[in-house]
């Protein structure tokens, strides 16, 4: 049986609160994507070889922010902290859990 297609991070829970939403939005720090690609209706598939060139870029710094060179860590800042901002805009509580 085949997954549905992906919603698109604009359209995922909380604006991409969500594992596919972080895989995207690093895809975006490291220019993997560019940040007006949303991969509305992307099939797991290609999910997965975008998550698997993302892992190849944060390898390179030991999965650590703390790693990355300046523009690099800037870049993650501004994108995690404008999708922090617009996810407690919608409700999203990091505190709570999918089931409270």
């Amino acid at each position: 049986m085949n997954k549905p297609n992906y919603c698109g991070i604009d359209k995922d829970h909380y604006g991409g609160m969500t594992p596919i939403g972080t895989i995207i939005k690093d895809a975006w720090v490291f220019s993997v994507l560019p940040q007006s690609e949303t991969c509305e209706n992307w099939s797991h598939d290609r999910l997965q070889i975008i998550h698997d060139k993302t892992k190849t870029e944060w390898d390179k710094y030991g999965c650590l922010v703390s790693n990355l060179p300046d523009d690099l860590r800037q870049r993650h800042a501004e994108i995690y902290d404008a999708a922090t901002a617009k996810a407690r805009e919608m409700g999203w509580n990091p505190e709570l859990g999918d089931d409270d």
